[in-house]
């Protein structure tokens, strides 16, 4: 309520001095030989609205306020052309496209005051369109982005992946999707992110502490999931996807469509998708791995002179199967629960279950629905006034009742309510500072009759500001931000039953009621000089905080998809990380080289291990007799960093290869059990990318390309062994290729884009170290613990695109 009326008394105060006379800004797109491109898109990111060019290369953005901007053009197979443009009255700027053959210099949103190009971002930011995500194979949203240099994926199966970004995953990183902070029990190993996988524009991720702008579990970074596409004035327009894959059966269908009308934009989208069980060479087809999609979205927003508001819609639906692991002692074949003869017992799996894509015992569903209302509006003075509201409703429930399939188990309802209030101020001796009040209250109700966490209330807010500015060849930025957070933990009793369930032996709180309040300041300051055309160097020194979430605190129950029985410990206080980046990149025509280092040391890290020596939690209702685990703080450090390398051999300027290495190394400061590593720590991985590409192939054939890569992923022993909580993990190396490109019609206009990708071609029995499967039980027939990651896959995509002027 309180957030509500300030956000009125602001835009009542302001409404006086906002300047309504419309401005324009139109021109041509051209390339260096001076013909117009096609389809350009051309984006003012601050002022959310764009335009695409026309056959002449002619575009058109009508009501702008008056200010300077940075605009942003782009097209595949040239360098991005970006720079800031005075808008004022009827604007004209022609933009002029060079040939991609190395420049990297997309424009960035995330985690800045303002949009600003990745070579004056003082924190390590990189994007990735969706364009760029068709050419790999990928089941889920943040499998797309795990081919970024220090970006990798805690995953349990092809359906659930959680980004872990140089070492550090769950709570301590905050996944955005329309301006909102994506909340949906993020603390579960098994919980993924309800995002759709085809409604993606661009992503962005940002590395190291970002808690200015976004407050607590922003402490390993960002990502940015950028939806709605820029579409021209006077335009509807839109796709038709279609995904296939071999390996499980996956098929696809996305749609969307959008227009804009004087101003008025609107869109929607709809997405159907299903797999059964995957396989692979060790395993065979790996039972209840199989999952299905249902969602849709849709928005409505004006764009006018004195600003832009927009209400969206998107609705997540999905079901999961839970694969246990569990295998015959005799032939190591996977079986499943059954009722024969009455009696609940245990049968192999056919292999006509394995193709089938219904659900089965046991799975998890998931629905989240989320309600966004962005607002931005334009000041007389040259001031910005921002606003985002959000309502997210998560409902998660897992069926594991052979008897009883349909009755929901554990049932969590997760209700979140955001607030984002920003004030841009208008540029001083330029200077450009931004302040904002931000933050979410939250409750979570348990519905079903097995717990794991407690009903709880949470409430948290944080101010903050932000200053940047650019001057001949340096960029500098820095803030500060204060955040309070409350949590109101439920007391929860729980019934301990004889096996017949008729009779009551003994009552027990299985969550104590508790308050805890936490407080954090923090903080940073960083710079980008480009020494000339072809150096930058960045540094930035930045510290953030994160704090206990409720499984952390308070768990106390069976995490079914992780195989261990978890207690939380109430004791836990926040974490806090202090980092330092440094970063160098180097470009000549024909080569780029990016070298990026951090060192984070992060006081009362959180951490899980398996319990042991004399540890005596006593363990209550946990008819799978699964390890107990227990939440544990130390004093941690994590350093390493990446390298990029992006080389084009002259004169065969249409071959590109590309070396990504990325490393990180995670540190206890104390002992525990004998060991000093960091639990949930990626291997060292090198991945190679040769491809040769041709902007056209005959008459009907452009963007052009094949590809080849190495993904090698190199064995983890600094693991974190105490109590046996972490095995070694073996290295690996697998192969994937890929064709692709757009098929023209006559009219030499775009009819579709095609591309045909091959995963693990090889057909490599692989785990990889971040992957929860690895801990299933083990297959006794063969001695190998766990299971398997997906085997050979090969995957269609097939993009149709709609353009109606």
């Amino acid at each position: 309520m309180y957030i509500r009326n300030l956000l009125i008394v602001l835009i009542i105060a302001v409404l006086p001095a906002t300047s309504f006379a419309g401005n324009t800004l139109s021109g041509r797109v051209l390339d260096t030989h001076g013909q117009p491109l096609y389809g350009a898109i051309i984006e003012i990111n601050d002022l959310k609205t764009g335009s695409a060019t026309d056959s002449n290369g002619r575009f058109f953005i009508a009501d702008l306020p008056k200010g300077t901007f940075t605009v942003e053009v782009h097209y595949l197979g040239y360098a991005t052309n970006s720079g800031l443009v005075a808008i004022n009255g009827d604007t004209r700027k022609d933009f002029v496209l060079k040939e991609n053959i190395i420049e990297k210099n997309e424009v960035v949103v995330t985690g800045s005051s303002l949009a600003t190009s990745e070579r004056k971002s003082i924190t390590p930011i990189q994007s990735m369109s969706f364009r760029q995500m068709e050419e790999n194979t990928f089941t889920n949203v943040i499998d797309a982005i795990t081919n970024l240099p220090g970006v990798s994926a805690l995953s349990t199966g092809p359906a659930i992946s959680k980004p872990v970004i140089r070492g550090l995953g769950y709570n301590r990183i905050i996944t955005l999707s329309d301006g909102v902070r994506q909340e949906g029990q993020q603390w579960g190993d098994e919980h993924g992110i309800e995002i759709d996988d085809y409604n993606v524009t661009r992503i962005e991720v940002l590395k190291g502490p970002a808690s200015l702008a976004y407050g607590s579990d922003a402490l390993a970074g960002v990502v940015n999931i950028i939806s709605d596409p820029q579409i021209a004035e006077g335009h509807i327009q839109g796709n038709v996807i279609a995904n296939y894959q071999t390996n499980d059966g996956l098929g696809a269908l996305h749609a969307d469509l959008g227009g804009k009308k004087d101003g008025i934009t609107w869109y929607g989208y709809v997405t159907e998708k299903q797999a059964h069980d995957y396989q692979n060479k060790y395993d065979g087809y790996v039972f209840d791995t199989r999952f299905k999609n249902n969602n849709y979205g849709a928005s409505l927003g004006v764009n006018k002179s004195w600003g832009s508001s927009k209400l969206s819609f998107t609705a997540f639906d999905q079901q999961l199967g839970i694969a246990e692991g569990n295998r015959d002692s005799l032939s190591g074949k996977f079986v499943k629960d059954a009722i024969v003869n009455g009696q609940d017992t245990s049968v192999l799996v056919p292999q006509s279950d394995n193709h089938s894509y219904a659900m089965t015992t046991p799975h998890q569903e998931i629905q989240h629905y989320k309600l966004v209302w962005e607002n931005d509006l334009y000041l007389g003075n040259g001031g910005r006034l921002a606003a985002i509201l959000g309502y997210q409703r998560n409902i998660r429930e897992e069926f594991d009742n052979i008897n009883d399939p349909s009755k929901a188990g554990l049932s969590l309802l997760l209700q979140t309510a955001t607030y984002d209030l920003k004030y841009y101020f208008p540029q001083q001796k330029g200077w450009h500072v931004t302040t904002g009040l931000n933050g979410m209250t939250q409750w979570n109700i348990n519905r079903g009759d097995e717990f794991l966490v407690p009903n709880y209330d949470l409430f948290d807010g944080g101010v903050y500001a932000i200053a940047n500015r650019d001057w001949e060849k340096w960029s500098v930025s820095g803030g500060l931000r204060l955040d309070t957070r409350y949590l109101d933990s439920h007391q929860l009793d729980d019934n301990v039953t004889l096996k017949n369930g008729t009779v009551t032996i003994a009552t027990y709180e299985l969550f104590y009621p508790f308050t805890d309040k936490f407080t954090n300041f923090s903080g940073s300051m960083g710079a980008a000089y480009n020494f000339n055309r072809k150096t930058t160097f960045k540094f930035n020194i930045s510290s953030g905080f994160r704090s206990p979430n409720i499984a952390e605190l308070a768990s106390n129950g069976v995490h079914d998809g992780t195989f261990r029985y978890e207690f939380g410990n109430v004791n836990l206080v926040p974490e806090k990380s202090y980092q330092a980046d440094m970063g160098v990149s180097w470009s000549e025509e024909h080569i780029f080289v990016n070298v990026s280092l951090f060192d984070n040391f992060i006081t009362d890290f959180i951490y899980i291990r398996k319990l042991g020596g004399n540890d005596s939690i006593p363990v209550v209702n946990n008819p799978q007799n699964y390890a107990a685990y227990a939440y544990a703080q130390s004093d941690a450090n994590l350093y390493g960093g990446e390298i990029n390398v992006d080389y084009h051999p002259h004169p065969f300027d249409w071959l590109h290869l590309e070396n990504t290495l990325s490393y990180v190394r995670g540190l206890l400061m104390h002992s525990v059990d004998g060991t000093n590593n960091l639990p949930g720590m990626p291997p060292l991985r090198w991945v190679v990318n040769l491809k040769a590409q041709k902007k056209t192939l005959g008459k009907r054939l452009k963007n052009v390309y094949a590809r080849v890569g190495l993904d090698n992923n190199f064995e983890q022993n600094h693991v974190f062994t105490a109590y046996g909580t972490e095995t070694p993990s073996e290295g690996y190396t697998i192969v994937d290729a890929g064709i692709g490109g757009d098929i023209l019609n006559r009219e030499h206009k775009l009819l579709c884009t095609l591309t045909l990708n091959a995963l693990n071609v090889g057909d490599v029995a692989y785990q990889n170290a971040l992957s929860r499967l690895r801990y299933a039980p083990e297959n006794y027939v063969t001695g190998r613990v766990g299971m398997y990651n997906v085997g050979r896959n090969f995957s269609m995509v097939l993009s149709v695109p709609l353009n109606v002027k």
